[in-house]
């Protein structure tokens, strides 16, 4: 026979796959099982730990319980950065990834912090500057209701911002068409990108901020945005929940041989 607190945790986890709970809902707070008659609060307890380490839910200080999205948002790859979508319309990079997953957003699900700062040595690195140069952080952190999705910060050298939105921490995009569109005013139109990703642990103040479950890891972004003359204008870092996006890419497949072929 299962423990008790193995067929609660085995009744709740039911319960949220019928949809009896929906994702950001809280569960009862234990003492309130345990007035019920569901056990004592070792039992809920171990239930409650059990779902989290199955990844139904999360559990932080301040938060209860909460019903974790299930379904990874889908996290375009290339067309996220459409021109379309930000130079003729408003549709910035993450709200670009609720429309494709068919969610919802709201504009101040994006909140930020603009600081100048020193250039941390891979900051300096990509925008080529000295050691100690000076930078614009703006630091996001991006929900989906009350849960936390990733954070991103960019950096920017500081002609390229300074005056304009991407100074002012006003919360969500900056303005209309957000940052893109901000640099594509000022004069510095985006060419190309390049990113690079890797999966690592959580650390222990990015799984507070994430409210991560126990042991789930981060995939971290790494995106340099350059115009067509090669300056970059902006370095971004993402630090990403591994289990809330599904990483997505579309694109068309190089041919090195004929484009040297076409230049001869």
């Amino acid at each position: 026979m299962a423990p008790k607190w193995r067929e609660l945790a085995d009744r709740l986890a039911e319960e949220i796959r019928r949809g009896d709970y929906t994702p950001g809902d809280r569960l009862p707070h234990i003492r309130e099982l345990v007035e019920a008659g569901e056990g004592s609060k070792a039992t809920v307890h171990a239930a409650y730990r059990a779902l989290e380490a199955e990844g139904l839910v999360t559990s932080t200080r301040g938060h209860g319980t909460v019903v974790r999205q299930q379904v990874p948002l889908k996290r375009l790859g290339i067309a996220r950065y459409d021109k379309a979508k930000w130079r003729d319309g408003d549709e910035v990079a993450f709200i670009a990834d609720r429309v494709a997953s068919g969610r919802s957003y709201r504009r101040n699900e994006q909140t930020q912090t603009v600081s100048l700062v020193e250039a941390p040595p891979e900051v300096a690195t990509a925008h080529g500057l000295p050691a100690g140069a000076e930078v614009y952080a703006r630091a996001r952190l991006v929900k989906e209701g009350d849960q936390p999705t990733h954070t991103l910060t960019s950096y920017y050298r500081p002609e390229h911002v300074e005056g304009t939105r991407l100074v002012d921490p006003t919360p969500g995009p900056a303005g209309r068409g957000g940052g893109f569109r901000v640099l594509y005013d000022a004069g510095y139109e985006i060419d190309h990108m390049k990113e690079a990703l890797f999966a690592r642990a959580a650390t222990p103040d990015e799984a507070k901020l994430l409210q991560l479950p126990p042991g789930e890891p981060v995939v971290e972004l790494h995106r340099t945005t350059y115009t067509a003359s090669g300056t970059v204008v902006e370095f971004a870092i993402g630090v990403h929940a591994a289990s809330r996006f599904a990483w997505e890419y579309d694109f068309k497949v190089p041919d090195s041989a004929e484009n040297k072929e076409g230049r001869e």
